[in-house]
């Protein structure tokens, strides 16, 4: 039994003794050891060849056997005893891998076979069995060598291959290993240029060719390597010039045609990658173009399609065909927006200044050069995921490294005579309340205005419909006076069933509707309702399930609401309002394919250009397109509303509008019979953030499949690739008992199109491209009115209505002031809420308590097209004025400021990040301007006067939105945290800092199911210092200054794992951080908090038990999971609210990257939100 062991270990010893005797002979080389050298070598070989354990004594450690081998190579100059050592080494590195030839290289092997194959070939004729061994070891090394091409080209081994490939063309056995290591030799581009003058590129083409069973393992090889030659620039050029590109597609054709069986995929494939390099370069994309390359793509693709093994070939036939479409300008004038705002002074720099000095007849949508001579490097995934573009910064470039400058500072205020005017802000620290007038703090929203302006006419609503006969109660005439002419305001009364049904003959009467005033010349006395009655028009109750919400006030808003295209309609979801759903909406699962089915129904716009309208059915640049036709479907008379138009067609296009507040859609084109490529309107003054989006649609059929393009989006990936769907608001639903925002959508995707970014929109690149946003939506109801957003929106005039709405929800235990922070660029009021609880007397004791509460600092919807941000304020401000005791024990607890929309001119005007400066608000606190950044300008002074009088904050937050990212999260400030991900080295002293900033975000991750601890961070990055975050945690020395970011997409942890969030789990979240905030102030002063009434503080579950939190209408329950899976998002989600184009390494701390705090306590670690 232990016969082969015992001979296994005698051989082994036996390799240790040859070893031993062939170093001897190599320290002391004779002529006459030439005999012995090669009877040893023989011996190694023959021992290595039968006895795998002597291949592991040759290159243990410590037994030398590797040098000695690599000696022996390097002195003989015997033909045999050098056969001998290459076989030797073929064998070691065969069966040893990566380890064993990584000791090769580090031992000199690779010089040393490079000299071997140079000084063989000077001596002809070459002996094929050498030129084979060096050829398949130079393979095996080559890879495993970084600098394996510069040592190739330095010791002139590059020609020597080529010329070995020249004169053996029909010796495969040769040929093959030759080939194969000018693939490893043209990974060096340097190496590659030097190939293609040498006649590689000819060689290669004198292998391949048509369609043929035989060495095809030649053929593959020849393919790669050609391949690989044709990544560098100037052998494409050369490829191209010599006409190769349609000698390629005719060969993938034939190859494609004859292997019906799919046995050579790899080839065909192969065949692809050689096109691909070959279009990195514009010469390439026009002999691709010219040779008729997108049709014989597209069909070969087509054809395998249904079969999902040929996934590869249509992957890169794809990413070929979409990098070869011929780059079109975005159908626009101009990408400026539509709506211009005269500032009351440019600023000195930056986007603004650009955009006012650039030269008149500057054509700003696309460049003289339209592409670049070389293209991005795409992957072969790049057809079903779109890598991040911001994602290739290394992790440590923004993150701060100067302690000094990460160290809060007390820095030079304006003087407190000039703060001293935000006293009036603060008057519940002057108060005596002797008089006992708990009515006197409240301010409400005028219901009406002198101001002439603000009385101009409102439509309602805002859109051509009308139901079919055989949905309709009365007819038109019932509504309308028998010539037409509008109603007057006075004449309208809105009713509201007290059962809550509705008339059927609702959409239709409001789809002809104009409120208060006359339109197009016609008089405000025109002719009145028949027998002079009021118009009776019902609209569905929803009082009781909206308390804040109330049509008649929303109208009064409207009207005092200012915006720059000066809007007279009313959208309906904001008129009827929206009731949460009751059901769970999941995250969308995505359908395999479906944005290369998207892609190639792109390509076919080229393909059969036959099929493609292309007319503009909207357009707010084009004059005759500003008015608004409104349609009877039945009788196709036309309603003319603000301008005379032209009806379009007969009725067979849908019907877009988006001239109401917060709206934003620029241009509808009809590419097919049902499908539309739409366009986003810029920020005012600016010319980019196309993201937000709100507009109307009518005249659809029921039961099509309708397909919408958002075609000018700039981000290089969104949540709509990953399960995010839009929302959509039917009006037919909503006159039915379903007022509400629904996800809606099918085959949504978000993918690079062929529509040109000039340099002027890409910021000074050139050669980039818009995104499309594309999804499928099949209508139910004929004739409806249906609306589409990229997230719940909320309106300013909504914002007020609710904050009316709330102020008469105060009782004599609550302090409630409602007064106006500033006026905005646009003539908006920017409001600012003061929240607490009333003193129990005016006693000098309970005056002094009520003084001394810690005050808080809310703001929120900086970024207009941030939504879900109001909606979080929204539950906030509810659970801030109900009556519960956890309600009232947080308004004793603190003194609320709280500003809930920062950005009132953004939000009115439809902008999704900008105000109507034109700038970002939240990269201004650093140093904000009173004219042009009055919100920012007037907050950071009302903090500076609360720290001036030693009142500074206990906490701020920012309430905001994110695009990219799930769950809901919170960013933060750190000295620690931030050094932790640079390479700084600094002492403990140097990182002393309280954890308390840590505390708040622990807590919401105990209550809000949708928040998650583990996307959290609280690193200071460069680019994000003029953030209010930082700056309030800088200058004004607040700790615990955050930023909370809500998903506009779901959740992938915790209660709502898989589902995609609503209003409901918004307000939720609103309500949470209310309660967070109680618990909190129990760990910063608990015995403060024990002079309380112990019946609302008596147990801790009190304050999780969402039961008793009123206007919470989704249930929540105490969720600790302290072991949330990693974040698994294939794409990295970048930027503080979604801003692309400030680098943000916020996002490398997702994933692992936040290290521990080893002193903070067990119950706050911050280990307990790592994976």
């Amino acid at each position: 039994m232990n016969k082969p062991k015992m001979a296994a270990e005698k051989s082994a010893s036996r390799v240790l003794m040859l070893l031993s005797q062939l170093e001897r002979l190599n320290e002391e080389p004779k002529v006459s050891d030439k005999d012995a050298i090669r009877q040893i070598t023989g011996k190694i070989l023959h021992l290595i060849l039968t006895q795998e354990k002597t291949r592991k004594e040759v290159v243990s450690k410590g037994s030398g056997g590797m040098e000695v081998i690599l000696s022996s190579l390097e002195n003989t100059r015997d033909l045999q005893t050098t056969l001998n050592v290459l076989g030797i080494l073929n064998e070691l590195l065969t069966v040893g891998g990566g380890r064993r030839t990584g000791v090769f290289v580090s031992k000199g092997g690779t010089a040393i076979l490079l000299q071997l194959l140079v000084s063989s070939s000077k001596e002809p004729p070459a002996n094929e069995e050498l030129m084979f061994l060096i050829h398949s070891l130079l393979v095996k090394v080559g890879p495993k060598d970084k600098k394996f091409g510069v040592k190739a080209r330095l010791n002139g081994a590059l020609n020597v291959t080529v010329n070995l490939v020249k004169h053996n063309l029909h010796n495969h056995k040769l040929l093959l290993p030759c080939l194969q290591v000018l693939r490893v030799y043209s990974s060096n581009l340097v190496n590659a240029v030097s190939l293609g003058r040498s006649g590689a590129l000819e060689i290669m083409f004198d292998i391949i060719g048509p369609f043929s069973k035989k060495s095809t393992t030649l053929l593959k090889v020849t393919l790669d390597t050609l391949a690989a030659l044709l990544k560098s620039g100037m052998n494409a050029r050369r490829a191209v010039d010599r006409g190769y590109l349609p000698t390629l597609l005719a060969i993938y054709q034939d190859w494609h045609r004859n292997d019906t069986r799919h046995r050579h995929v790899v080839i065909r494939k192969s065949i692809l990658g050689c096109i691909k390099n070959l279009t990195n370069i514009k010469l390439g994309r026009k002999a691709f173009i010219d040779a008729s390359g997108m049709r014989i793509l597209y069909n070969a693709s087509t054809e395998c399609l249904p079969v999902r093994t040929l996934d590869p070939l249509v992957n890169t036939s794809s990413l070929i065909m979409r990098k070869c479409f011929p780059k079109n300008r975005l159908p626009l004038p101009t990408i400026k927006s539509v709506f211009l705002h005269t500032l009351p002074h440019i600023p000195a720099g930056g986007p603004v200044a650009q955009l006012y000095n650039q030269p008149p007849g500057v054509d700003d949508v696309v460049d003289e050069s339209d592409e670049n001579e070389a293209t991005e490097v795409d992957t072969e995934n790049d057809t079903e995921n779109e890598e991040d573009e911001a994602g290739h910064k290394t992790q440590n470039d923004d993150i701060e490294t100067d302690i000094n400058k990460l160290r809060p500072r007390q820095i030079n205020m304006r003087p407190f005579d000039e703060l001293r005017v935000y006293e009036h802000f603060c008057r519940e620290y002057t108060e005596n309340f002797e008089d006992n007038d708990f009515e006197s703090p409240r301010s409400f929203f005028p219901l009406s205005s002198d101001n002439a302006e603000l009385h101009r006419p409102i439509i309602i609503p805002t859109t051509p419909t009308s139901l079919g006969p055989q949905n309709r109660c009365s007819a038109p005439g019932d509504i309308l006076p028998p010539d037409g002419s509008p109603l007057e305001l006075d004449s309208i009364s809105i009713s509201k069933r007290p059962d809550g049904k509705s008339d059927c003959d609702l959409v239709y009467s409001l789809g002809r509707l104009v409120l208060d005033g006359a339109v197009n010349g016609v008089s405000e006395d025109g002719p009145q309702d028949e027998g002079g009655e009021q118009a009776d028009l019902e609209v569905p109750d929803t009082a009781a399930l909206l308390p804040l919400h109330d049509p008649d006030i929303y109208l009064e808003m409207v009207k005092s609401t200012r915006s720059v295209p000066a809007y007279t309609e009313v959208a309906y979801p904001d008129y009827f309002g929206h009731v949460a759903l009751n059901l769970r909406e999941p995250i969308l699962e995505r359908v395999y394919g479906v944005q290369r089915m998207k892609i190639f129904q792109d390509i076919e716009r080229l393909i059969h250009p036959s099929d493609i309208i292309d007319k503009v059915v909207y357009d707010l640049d084009n004059q005759r397109f500003k008015g608004y036709h409104r349609y009877d479907g039945h009788n196709c008379t036309a309603f003319k509303i603000n301008q005379i138009c032209p009806v379009i067609d007969n009725g067979e296009s849908l019907k877009f509008n988006s001239k109401f507040e917060s709206g934003n859609l620029r241009k509808a084109i009809q590419v097919r019979k049902f499908e539309y490529d739409l366009i986003l309107n810029s920020d005012i003054n600016s010319n980019h953030y196309h993201q937000w989006f709100y507009f109307e649609v009518g005249n659809m059929r029921p039961g099509v499949r309708y397909r919408f393009n958002i075609i000018n989006c700039e981000k290089s990936n969104s949540q709509f690739n990953y399960g995010m769907q839009v929302l959509m608001y039917s009006v037919h639903d909503a006159i039915n008992g379903r007022p509400q925002w629904v996800r809606t959508g099918s085959d949504i995707c978000y993918y690079k199109n062929h529509f040109s970014r000039s340099s002027i929109a890409a910021g000074g690149q050139k050669g980039k491209s818009y995104f499309t946003m594309t999804f499928t939506v099949t209508f139910q109801h004929k004739d409806d009115v249906c609306y589409f957003a990229y997230h719940y929106p909320y309106t300013y005039s909504m914002l007020k209505m609710h904050l009316q709405k709330l102020s008469a929800l105060g009782t004599e235990k609550i302090y409630y002031r409602q007064e106006d922070l500033c006026e905005t660029l646009g003539g908006n009021s920017c409001p600012l809420l003061t929240i607490t609880a009333m003193p129990e007397s005016s006693s000098n004791d309970h005056i002094s308590q009520f003084r001394s509460r810690p005050v808080v600092f809310l703001s929120a919807r900086v970024h207009p097209g941030e939504t879900n941000s109001s909606w979080v304020m929204k539950g906030t401000l509810e659970f801030l004025m109900s009556c519960s005791p956890q309600a009232q024990s947080l308004r004793e607890s603190y003194i609320f400021k709280i500003i809930p929309m920062l950005n009132p001119d953004g939000v009115i005007n439809g902008n999704h990040r900008c105000s109507l400066s034109g700038e970002d608000l939240n990269r201004q606190w650093q140093n904000p301007n009173a004219e042009l950044h009055p919100t920012i300008y007037h907050a950071k002074s009302l903090l500076q006067y609360l720290r001036a009088t030693g009142k500074t904050p206990l906490v701020f937050c920012d309430y905001h939105g994110h695009s990219r990212k799930k769950n809901v999260f919170m960013y933060g400030c750190s000295i620690k945290e931030t050094v932790w991900q640079t390479n700084v080295n600094t002492s403990t002293c140097d990182l002393h800092e309280d954890l308390g900033y840590r505390t708040l975000p622990k807590l919401l991750s105990q209550m809000a199911p949708a928040f998650s601890l583990s996307s959290c961070s609280f690193v200071v990055e460069r680019s994000k210092e003029a953030t209010a975050r930082v700056v309030v945690w800088r200058e004004i020395g607040v700790q615990r200054s955050y930023t909370m970011e809500s998903t506009l997409c779901g959740c992938d942890q915790g209660k709502y794992k898989g589902l995609q969030i609503g209003t409901n789990e918004l307000e939720e979240m609103g309500a949470q951080f209310c309660l967070a905030l109680l618990r909190l102030r129990r760990f910063t002063s608990p015995l403060e908090l024990h002079n309380h009434n112990s019946h609302l503080l008596d147990v801790e579950n009190d304050l999780i038990d969402t039961r008793s939190i009123p206007n919470i209408t989704s249930n929540t329950t105490y969720v600790l999971d302290e072991d949330e899976p990693a974040f698994l998002e294939e794409v990295d989600y970048s930027a503080e609210s979604n801003d692309e184009n400030d680098p943000d390494p916020e996002h490398y701390l997702q994933d692992n990257h936040v290290l521990p705090d080893p002193n903070s306590d067990s119950e706050f670690s911050h280990q307990d939100s790592l994976n």
